[in-house]
């Protein structure tokens, strides 16, 4: 069994089994901020789908009303002539072929790769490297858009990927703890809706069935979502 620090078992005495509502939970969440460095937030979200059938996968990005409190690394699989523009809207590498060798040679150090519907094809051969990775870009997380230096934009400030896992959870960053209160329950309620609304039409039941809200080095909190 994994040997939880001081710290941790110390903020553990704190956590609470009752699931509470995202205000009181953001507040309770501030009281584990002991460490040195500024922890991540981050909500699981347990729903009641069949992660085996296709038609219920729920996944694809959502841009949070305050970020997350991080930049990313973006690059753009593009036409030369939007390659520019791309850069100049964040991304660290744009193009095609060049590009597409680059990252063929064993180069990764980013962490979004988007591309145009126009040089896809060209990309398509990075499948076996950048689908492991959770980097190929897809049409259903709007990492494969007309739009590349939208696109650019909005993962280069951080606009949040996420896609079910095989026991049907959902995890996101929804920001730091160093964010203030109001701008924490806006990104969580922005993120959770956003959700809702990706309910499969083909499921029964309960769709979401618990939340919880956690720091990098927190215990989870139960929330309660109606």
């Amino acid at each position: 069994m994994r040997q939880r620090s001081k710290r941790y078992q110390n903020e553990a005495k704190k956590a609470v089994q009752t699931p509470l509502p995202i205000a009181e939970a953001v507040k309770k969440l501030k009281t584990f901020a002991s460490t040195k460095f500024d922890q991540s937030v981050e909500i699981v979200m347990h729903l009641g789908i069949n992660p085996s059938q296709p038609e219920q996968a729920v996944r694809g990005a959502v841009s949070l009303p305050h970020g997350i409190g991080k930049a990313r690394r973006v690059i753009a699989f593009c036409e030369e002539s939007e390659a520019e523009a791309a850069k100049a809207a964040g991304a660290i590498e744009a193009g095609a072929d060049e590009l597409i060798a680059k990252v063929l040679g064993g180069w990764a150090d980013f962490d979004v790769a988007i591309a145009s519907p126009k040089v896809m094809g060209k990309v398509g051969k990075l499948g076996r490297i950048l689908g492991p990775q959770g980097k190929m870009p897809s049409p259903k997380n709007g990492t494969v858009t007309a739009d590349v230096v939208q696109a650019v934009r909005e993962f280069a400030a951080g606009k949040v990927e996420f896609r079910n896992d095989a026991g049907g959870n959902v995890h996101a960053v929804v920001g730091k703890l160093s964010f203030d209160e109001a701008k924490l329950i806006e990104n969580i309620e922005a993120f959770i809706n956003h959700i809702k609304r990706l309910r499969p039409p083909t499921m029964k039941g309960t769709y979401i069935k618990n939340v919880y809200l956690s720091a990098t080095m927190s215990p989870s909190i139960p929330l309660a979502v109606e």
